[in-house]
Formats: structure tokens, sequence, C-alpha cells
């Protein structure tokens, strides 16, 4: 039984309803299935894929409400899930394609039970010598509830009380000298783990990087490590939860490519569907099993009629961000597949566009110009970054910097800070070796004076741009419709669709909009300030430039 094709084939006919990158991912994995990858790394193993679904179904109980004590039968989305966490292998070792994944999805709809089983798998048949394994949360009661959910089934059931010894903080599998324990934030140090197994609850309630970070180090040494991420949405904003989420949405989005992190992202599509019955099982997969729609009904009728619970509602049983910001332009807008050759403007005048940066966040040099008679926009650009946080960056952020190094779109300077002469030399490069004379070169106001004299020196004319709503308001307008009606080509250059989709937007009392960070603070938005402030020339100086091209 393949269970992720069975599966798409039920999203595929409209039996079950789910969101777009819940859809996206599944026909990606069930095509991989069907018409393998010539010459691909990975391949599907069934049986691999089936080996946790037949432990859990086999050894594990509930221990809750009215199916206390009867074996786990996992719902479809589940077995698909776990079947291509544990299926997809690589062809030449047989291990696990997948080390991570972000499960998102509504409360109420069997997580725990699906990861205490997975856990208990992972700690008696996985095969793993010395295996460590660890529910992790904030708070220890949180990261017990898994815990305490897989002991309750190893009560239940004969084979695993006989496999399996409750210790004073944990339970033991002597057999491999494996053991399974929770941990939370204030468990004190967690230097010395050797995890083979995480699973992080609740990851929206916490607050900073550093639990995440020391149990996905403590795997380094691991064979076939297995971190699992599963949360609702959360009102927390610039934490660990933002970064992953935006991490997950970009890979199923293509923005950046990670074959070891799966994303199933279980969410509305859009705000407004929470008023649409037949859109909430796309962030409630387990609607009318699991979890009871009744309940639901009931909490919605409640929402509409006293607008104080609507966001509770919103964030927990619909998985919609709470976010201090509103987004500002849909992928759908952001999305232009064209390409051109930067040859065709040869001979042709640009608007210039500079975002500097000195060590987090990146540099961004862009050259704007305009087809005369289409009225389009050819965005070409560059981005920096200092050479000595290129590598740890690519670890801690899981931005594919190096890559984008590699494919000639972003460039390292060298030590640990922005040189502005790499800046600088790269509009003079544009401008010997493609022969494209930026007319004027915006740039923040606040940007450093020796670089603005520098690049005057080299014969740029330099325009500072206010970064305030007044200067920033129409031109920000107008690069938006510009971007949903497809007039704007950027080469689909990644790392400037990924700076458009970490975009928010603050709204004035008069209605002016500016630029802000619409996900995590490690989330870079810099691609977009320095069209935008070519985008402020564009506006200032189109007559003048239309005439001269």
């Amino acid at each position: 039984m393949n269970y992720i094709t069975e599966y798409w084939k039920e999203i595929e006919g409209g039996k079950c309803v789910v969101s777009r990158r819940v859809r996206k991912v599944y026909e990606q994995l069930a095509r991989r299935i069907e018409q393998p990858e010539a010459g691909g790394r990975y391949i599907f193993d069934e049986k691999k894929a089936l080996r946790p679904i037949e432990f859990i179904e086999r050894f594990c109980k509930h221990s809750k409400g009215e199916w206390a004590g009867k074996p786990v039968t996992l719902e479809l989305f589940q077995k698909a899930f776990i079947s291509a966490l544990f299926g997809f292998v690589d062809k030449e070792t047989g291990l696990r394609q997948y080390r991570e994944a972000m499960f998102y999805v509504a409360r109420k709809n069997g997580k725990s039970t699906m990861l205490a089983g997975i856990a208990l798998y992972m700690l008696v048949a996985d095969l793993e010598a010395g295996a460590e394994i660890y529910s992790a949360a904030t708070k220890r009661d949180q990261a017990r509830l898994i815990f305490e959910e897989a002991y309750n089934m190893v009560k239940q059931s004969a084979q695993l009380r006989e496999l399996l010894k409750k210790r004073k903080g944990d339970l033991y599998f002597a057999a491999t000298f494996s053991r399974f324990e929770a941990l939370s934030k204030d468990s004190g140090s967690m230097d010395g783990l050797n995890a083979h197994c995480v699973i992080i609850d609740e990851l929206h309630g916490v607050k900073d990087r550093n639990l995440y970070e020391v149990l996905k180090q403590s795997q380094s040494a691991r064979r076939q490590p297995l971190l699992i991420m599963i949360t609702t949405a959360g009102t927390v904003r610039e934490c660990i939860f933002d970064e992953m989420y935006a991490t997950a949405c970009n890979i199923v989005d293509g923005v950046f490519k990670d074959d070891t992190f799966l994303p199933i992202l279980y969410e509305l599509d859009s705000r407004e569907e929470w008023t649409q019955p037949e859109a909430w099982q796309k962030a409630n997969p387990a609607l009318g099993t699991i979890k009871k729609l009744d309940d639901l009904k009931t909490k919605i009728a409640r929402a509409q009629n006293n607008p104080s619970e609507l966001r509770g509602l919103l964030v927990k049983e619909f998985n919609v961000k709470d976010t201090l910001s509103t987004a500002w332009l849909t992928l759908d807008d952001i999305e232009n597949p064209e390409t051109f050759d930067i040859a065709r403007f040869k001979n042709k005048f640009a608007i210039g566009g500079a975002d500097l940066s000195k060590t987090l966040d990146l540099t961004c040099a862009t050259l704007l110009m305009v087809d005369k008679e289409t009225e389009k926009r050819y965005v070409t650009q560059m981005y920096w970054i200092p050479e000595e946080t290129l590598e740890r960056r690519v670890l801690e952020e899981k931005i594919p910097y190096d890559k984008w190094r590699d494919r000639g779109l972003l460039r390292t300077c060298a030590g640990n800070t922005i040189d502005y002469r790499d800046v600088t030399a790269w509009f003079i490069e544009m401008t010997q070796e493609y022969k494209i004379i930026p007319a004027w070169v915006y740039y923040d106001a606040w940007s450093a004076r020796y670089w603005v004299e520098e690049m005057k020196a080299n014969g740029f004319s330099m325009i500072p741009c206010r970064q305030g709503a007044q200067t920033l308001s129409l031109p920000m307008q107008q690069l938006g419709a510009d971007l949903q009606a497809k007039r704007v080509v950027y080469n689909n250059n990644p790392i400037l669709k990924w700076c458009l989709t970490n975009t928010g937007v603050q709204t004035d009392r008069n209605g002016n909009i500016t630029p802000v960070k619409n996900q995590a603070a490690k989330q870079r938005i810099d691609g977009m300030a320095s069209l935008l402030d070519a985008y402020v020339g564009l506006t200032e100086k189109y007559n003048e430039f239309i005439g001269a091209l």
C-alpha cells in the first residue's frame, strides 16, 4: 500500500481539501514515486515507508477520550506524512533523505498521538544503537505531553512493557542502550547530547533559536537523524517559529532548495476562508474524524458574534499567523518566470539603486532598465555578504547563500564586513563590460559617505533617497502594481523573490505605505529595498529617463 499516492489521488479528486502548499508537496512526492528521476540520488522504498506505520498500529493504543484503550489507526494524512519521512532514501546508502520536517497543523488534529508513536518507533525499531530520543519545548510540562502519551502507550502494550523500562527521567530500551526523555529550555545544560530523534512541540512558543540550535547540533554524529517540528500558528513574532515557517514556505514555493527538509503546512490559503466551511479542512486534515466538526462550528459562531475571540480562532484553529504587519504581495503576484539577456540593453541608460549593510543584512545593488515600447521594467542585481560569515549563516539561517554565490547571484567580501568598494566595482563593471549607463544611482540617505564620494569620483550621479513614507509610498505602490501585472522582469532571481516574499507593508494614518519585514528578523528584504530605491528614481525622473531612451 502506497499511502502517498493514495493521499494524492484523494487530494487530486477533491475528496481531501488541502492548502496550496500541501497540495504542491504531495503532487511532487507522488510524481517522484511514479516517475523516478533518472540519475536522481533518492528513491522511494515502500518497505521502509510502511515499517513505522505498521509498528504504531500494531503496538500503540490511545490513552484518552472515547478511543482510550483502542489500537491507534492512523489517518491517511498521517500515513502519507510518515511514508514520506521514512520512505525516501539514498539509493546508494539506504539512509533517509529527510532529516528535518515541519508539520504545521491546527490544534486537535491528532498530533500528540502520531508523534508519540513515531518516538517509540525511533526508540525501539529504527535499529540505532544507543539512540537518544527527545521531546522538547520551551516548558517542561509541554515537553512531557508527548513523553507521557508514549509512556501511556507502553503501559497498555504487553510487548512494549516487556521491552521498555520506565526510569526516573526516561524510558529505557536495554537491548540497544537507547532512551527517550523530555527536555525543555529550563532543563539545564544540554551539552553532551547525542540525539537520534528530536521532536520539538509547539515551536511557536520557543522565543529564540538556542533550543533548536543545540538540539540540531547534537545530531551531527548520527547516520540518519530526524528532527520534527510540530506546531500551530502563534502570536510571538520574530522568533524561531517565523524563521522555520519562512524556510518551509520558501522550500515549497521553490525560492530555494533543501532536499533534506520536508515541509507539510496545513493552513488556510487566505484569511477570508475561515467563514467558508469547504475550506476548513485545509488547516484541519482530521476534521470530522479526530477533530469534531460541531465543536469547530460552535467556536466559529462565537467568534462571529464576539470579534475579541476571532484572533485566537484564526491562530489556533486555522493556522492564520498573527503578524505585526500586513503582507504586501502574494507569491502569485511576485512570480514571473520570464527572463532576458542583459546584452539587449547594451549602450542603454538605467537607473541604479543601492541598499548598503555592514554585517548582518545583505548589501544589494540594482540596475533598472525600461523597454520604451512595451513599458516593461527589467532588473539585474548583485548581492554581497562577508566571506567570513558565509558558512555560519548558511548553517544558522538555513539560507543557501553559498549556492547563490556559486550561481553568480551573490558575491562575498573579504573579512567579516562589507567592503563598499566591491559595490562600486560592480557598477563600474556593468558600465564597462555591458555598456549600461546608470543615469542616476539612488541610495539610502544613511549610506556611508565615503562610498558615495567614491561613486561620484567614478562619474556616477548619486541621489540620496529618504526612507520615509513621503518618499517611498507612491513608488512602492507602483512597484507592487507592476509586479502584479508581470511588468517587472527580474530573471527569476531567487534572492530578489525571497526578499519580496519577506516584505510586509506598514500603513500610516494618511494611507501612505512603507516596507517592513513581514517574517522573522533574520529574513531579508534588502533586494526589495534596493529595487525600491531605483523605483523612486523612476518615479521622480520618469519623463526625463524615458525621453533619453
